[in-house]
């Protein structure tokens, strides 16, 4: 493992973090979705001014910009690093309650305000790489909130690292924090311009040592049946029930086709909402793969499923709308195999002799950053069963990740002329 002299900071920043509510809201029309998620924020542009970054400021819609001046007088790419603020609105972030479990040796966790709650080792392989570690657990009622603060905290730990000791050579360095990522919007209003910056990389991955440049490419898709309606008592041979036809639709899904029952790169369909009445049922989903091609194939599947369904009811109607979300990093990250490399030899440095790179299953923000002109790999938090009560990280983990950090900028000065 390797030695990295500088002390830590993450750790304490993070169970500060945790302990603010920064869930976001899917039905909300606002950016920030949620007022609260500015909360954290400001305590960010706090804590980076106290360290000494000068010009760390919030804007209206919830980012956090700060930089971290050159030390070098080499010509260095412009880095970002970026982390999201929010929680997931799957599972309650309010009055969330870190534990941590202190030289962990391998037990099933019992959370102590729901022992129905259990991270068992069983179930979480990766516990098996903590024995020795402090892992950090909620108390059994909310999620915990690893993803991400884990990232925040280890950006913000390499951050003072860096300004504490300007002996470590390294280009321009630009951090940004973002709201919204868990309802998909984190990026709908980053300042491309005042970010400034060639290339990122988002510390919102999993296990240590690992790296992603690769993400699913993602469409919503929404299905909104107009059907017939009838009185009750007089409906035989008129009523075509919207209800009953979004049902079946749903119903004809195949197995092969549904988050769970794929893996690896299998893509799949995903229904997420159902609402309505006899006249009018609407249907959303997602759609995932990762090839634009396997998202065309699942959406034909789809429209063939909704079209075969009302071949049964002849007087209802049905539309299929398909909306792009994000699209797979990995088609902009080829084009500059330097970013992912540059990565890989850091994880190599912070101690991680084999480190992983492999696909994610979802999306960050980078994979949209990607498409916006910053290439942006995501790089591990240590954050696991995220949007969960099960929710859990280490504290070595989290320091992994900042000297990751620090390590990822001096390589980028080491290779500029």
């Amino acid at each position: 493992m390797s030695v990295f002299p500088y002390p830590h900071t993450a750790k304490e920043r993070f169970l500060r973090y945790v302990q603010i509510d920064t869930q976001s809201d899917p039905n909300s029309p606002t950016i920030p979705s949620t007022e609260k998620q500015k909360d954290l924020s400001r305590v960010l542009v706090a804590e980076l001014k106290a360290i000494g970054i000068d010009d760390a400021v919030l804007d209206e819609h919830g980012y956090v910009y700060a930089t971290i001046p050159a030390t070098t007088e080499k010509q260095v790419p412009v880095i970002c690093f970026c982390s999201h603020v929010d929680t997931s609105p799957d599972c309650s972030g309010t009055g969330v309650k870190p534990i941590v479990h202190e030289n962990y040796q391998g037990q099933d966790l019992v959370l102590p305000d729901d022992s129905g709650v259990v991270i068992r080792k069983s179930e979480h392989e990766d516990l098996a790489h903590q024995i020795g570690n402090d892992v950090i657990t909620a108390s059994g009622t909310t999620l915990l909130g690893a993803d991400n603060k884990a990232g925040v905290a280890a950006i913000m730990d390499a951050a003072k690292i860096l300004i504490d000791h300007p002996e470590i050579k390294h280009g321009k360095i630009r951090i940004l924090f973002t709201p919204d990522e868990e309802i998909g919007r984190g990026v709908d209003k980053v300042d491309m311009k005042k970010l400034g910056a060639r290339f990122g990389y988002t510390i919102d991955g999993e296990t240590a040592g690992s790296i992603e440049d690769e993400t699913f490419s993602a469409d919503a898709a929404t299905v909104t049946i107009h059907g017939v309606s009838a009185h009750p008592g007089f409906a035989k041979g008129k009523m075509e029930n919207a209800l009953k036809i979004a049902a079946r639709i749903v119903a004809k899904f195949p197995d092969k086709l549904s988050p769970e029952h794929t893996e690896g790169k299998a893509g799949f369909i995903h229904p997420m909402h159902f609402e309505g009445n006899l006249e009018t049922a609407v249907v959303k989903l997602i759609i995932r793969d990762f090839s634009e091609a396997g998202l065309k194939r699942h959406a034909n599947t789809l429209q063939k499923i909704v079209d075969g369904v009302l071949k049964s009811f002849p007087n209802a109607t049905a539309t299929v709308t398909i909306t792009e979300q994000y699209r797979n990093m990995g088609k902009v990250l080829r084009r500059y195999p330097q970013v992912v490399a540059y990565a890989l030899e850091a994880l190599q440095r912070a101690g991680f002799a084999q480190p992983l790179k492999r696909s994610i299953r979802g999306g960050t923000d980078g994979s949209r950053l990607s498409f916006m002109g910053l290439p942006c790999p995501n790089i591990f938090a240590g954050e696991h069963a995220f949007h969960s009560k099960q929710e859990w990280v280490s504290v070595q983990d989290m320091e992994k990740a900042a000297e990751t950090i620090v390590h990822l900028a001096q390589i980028w000065e080491e290779h500029a002329s």
